[in-house]
């Protein structure tokens, strides 16, 4: 079992900077794919981000794709998500997942969840 809390979400402007963080119970993060995904009011969940278990491997959205990066510290059991220039679309609920296999995009193949934090940016 393994518990995610997720922190560092705001109220923001366009153009601004967040770091979010999301922290991970149990002595095994390392062997775990770790992704972000963002709900936003009215929409579907959308993948952000994922990183492989080492962090040699990221993988992003098109629509993040050189504003945001994704990172781990697996000695902290911490995943991080920089975003950078962000954007009023940007807006939403922000939620880290865990799986044990490889990365894919698809929320439905990860295994544990954390609550969301939310992300707000103003224009």
């Amino acid at each position: 079992q393994v518990q995610l809390v997720e922190s560092g979400g705001g109220l923001v402007q366009a153009g601004g900077s967040l770091r979010l963080s999301c922290a991970a119970s149990g002595r095994t993060f390392s062997s775990y794919v770790m992704g972000w995904f963002r709900q936003a009011p009215g929409k579907e969940r959308e993948f952000v981000a994922a990183i492989s278990w080492s962090g040699g491997g990221t993988y992003y959205a098109d629509s993040v794709k050189g504003r945001f990066t994704i990172s781990r510290d697996n000695a902290k059991n911490t995943v991080y998500l920089q975003m950078n220039s962000l954007k009023p679309g940007d807006t939403g609920v922000y939620y880290c997942a865990a799986r044990r296999r490889g990365v894919t995009m698809t929320g439905d193949s990860y295994d544990y969840w954390g609550r969301g934090a939310q992300v707000t940016v103003a224009s």
